[in-house]
């Protein structure tokens, strides 16, 4: 089941607030994905050592570029 968006509009969005504190609609809330945590781990241990390395470089490197 996909949860429901949140309205756009201000007045809808603030009626859906007011509807789930008083419990009149449930509050549907994203369901977590254990299985990537896994997943990861996974990767991570079939990954050698210098591979690994790579990859957290590559992803330093997309989160901080160099300022010039």
């Amino acid at each position: 089941m996909k949860n429901p968006k949140r309205p756009r509009d201000t007045a809808e969005m603030a009626k859906q607030i007011v509807d789930i504190a008083t419990h009149q609609v449930p509050n549907v809330r994203p369901v977590s994905n254990d299985g990537a945590v896994k997943r990861g781990k996974a990767r991570a241990e079939a990954l050698s050592p210098r591979k690994r390395k790579a990859i957290a470089k590559k992803a330093a490197a997309a989160r901080w570029p160099k300022k010039r």
